[in-house]
C-alpha cells in the first residue's frame, strides 16, 4: 500500500507540492535556525561582536566579561532554547495528530499546567530546589492531567470531542494555576524563585539545567519520529486506521510517552511556555501537508525558531531590560487561537 494511500482523500495533495518543496522548507528552517542562534549569542542588554563569539569559543578568557556572558548565559540560553522549542512545537504536533484536534497543544490541554503545578508542589512544599529533583514530579504532573483531561473529554455518549478536550484542559488549567499561585503567594521566598519561571523564560539557566533535560527532550523527539508513521492512520479514525493494519494502542503509547518527556522536560526548565504547539504545528501543515513524517521534523525546526525569535524579541522591545518568552510567544499565540476559531475550514490532519 503506497504511503498515501492513508492519507484523507481532499488532503492528499495539501500544502508544498512534492517533496523537493519539503526538503527546501526542511533546509530554510535549518538556515534560519542558526541565523536566530547567532543573533540569540550577540544581542541584549549588551550588544557582542561576532569577533567576541569567536574568541570566547576558541580562546575563552575568564576575565573578559564579554566571554563570561556568551559562554556562562547566552549560549545555556540559546542552547535551551532550540531544546524547548523543539519539545514544545513537536509534542504540539503529537498531540493535535492523535486527537485529531487542531486547536491542541500541551498548554491548551493542561500538560503545561500540570507539569508547572507539580514543581510548584515540590518547590513551594517539599522545598526542592535543583532541577534534577523537581524534574521528575513535572513528568508526573504532566501524564496525570494528560490522562484527567482524556477523561473528562471522553465523559457522555459522543465520547472525547475536540470541543470537550479544550474545554476540560482549559478549565484544569485555570484550577491548577489558581492553586499554584496561592501556593507561591503564600511564601514570598519561593515566589521569588519562580516568578520568572512561571511566566515562562529561557533566561537565567545554566549548562546544568541544558544538561540535565537534554536527554529527555532527545529521547522524545526520537520517539516522536518513530511515532509519525502510524500517527498518519490514526487521524483517521480508529476504524478506518485498524482496517489499514495500524496498532492505535501502540501509537498512542509512543505519544503519551513522548509528549510526557518532552512537555515535563521542556516545562521543568522553562516554565510552562504556551501556544508555540499550537501555532508551530499548524503553520506548518499548512506547507507540508497532512503527511505526520513531514510535520513532526519540520516542526522540530521551526519551533526553535519562533522561540528564539520570541526570546530575542524581548530582549529588544524593552531594551536594556527585557520582556520574558512566555509573554510575547502568549501575545503571537491568543490572536490566532481566536483566528483558528473563527475559521470555517482547517488544514486537515
Amino acid at each position: 500500500m503506497s504511503d498515501t494511500a492513508i492519507l484523507p482523500v481532499d488532503e492528499r495533495h495539501a500544502g508544498v507540492a512534492g517533496n523537493r518543496g519539503r526538503v527546501f522548507l526542511l533546509f530554510s528552517g535549518v538556515v534560519l535556525l542558526a541565523a536566530l542562534s547567532l543573533a540569540s549569542l550577540l544581542f541584549g542588554a549588551r550588544l557582542l561582536s561576532p569577533a567576541a563569539a569567536v574568541d570566547a569559543f576558541l580562546s575563552y578568557d575568564a576575565g573578559s566579561a564579554e566571554h563570561i556572558i556568551l559562554r556562562d548565559y547566552r549560549l545555556p540560553r540559546t542552547v535551551l532554547g532550540i531544546l524547548c522549542g523543539a519539545a514544545f512545537g513537536v509534542s504540539g504536533a503529537l498531540i493535535q495528530a492523535a486527537t485529531r484536534n487542531l486547536l491542541a497543544d500541551p498548554g491548551i490541554l493542561g500538560v503545561n499546567a500540570g507539569a508547572a503545578f507539580f514543581v510548584t508542589l515540590a518547590v513551594g512544599l517539599l522545598g526542592f530546589q535543583s532541577i534534577d529533583a523537581y524534574l521528575w514530579f513535572a513528568f508526573l504532573g504532566a501524564i496525570l492531567v494528560a490522562v484527567a483531561v482524556y477523561a473528562l473529554g471522553a465523559a457522555g455518549r459522543d465520547g472525547p470531542t475536540p470541543v470537550r478536550l479544550v474545554l476540560a484542559g482549559v478549565a484544569l488549567s485555570a484550577v491548577l494555576g489558581g492553586i499554584g499561585s496561592a501556593i507561591t503567594l503564600l511564601d514570598p521566598r519561593t515566589f521569588d524563585s519562580m516568578r520568572f519561571w512561571s511566566i515562562g523564560s529561557i533566561a537565567g539557566r545554566d549548562m546544568e539545567v541544558v544538561k540535565t533535560v537534554a536527554p529527555f527532550i532527545g529521547a522524545g523527539l526520537v520517539i516522536a519520529l518513530i511515532a509519525a508513521r502510524p500517527l498518519n492512520a490514526v487521524a483517521l479514525g480508529d476504524d478506518l486506521a485498524r482496517s489499514l493494519g495500524a496498532n492505535i494502542w501502540r501509537a498512542r503509547l509512543l505519544t503519551v510517552i513522548a509528549v510526557t518527556l518532552l512537555a515535563g522536560a521542556a516545562t521543568a526548565a522553562a516554565g510552562p511556555i504556551g501556544f508555540v504547539g499550537l501555532m508551530v504545528p499548524h503553520v506548518v501543515r499548512w506547507f507540508t501537508g497532512p503527511d505526520q513524517r513531514w510535520i513532526i521534523p519540520v516542526t522540530m525546526i521551526y519551533a526553535p525558531v519562533l522561540l528564539l525569535a520570541a526570546d530575542i524579541a524581548g530582549r529588544l522591545v524593552l531594551f536594556p531590560g527585557e520582556l520574558e518568552a512566555g509573554i510575547v510567544t502568549a501575545f503571537l499565540g491568543a490572536p490566532l487561537l481566536i483566528l483558528l476559531a473563527r475559521r470555517k475550514t482547517v488544514s486537515g490532519l
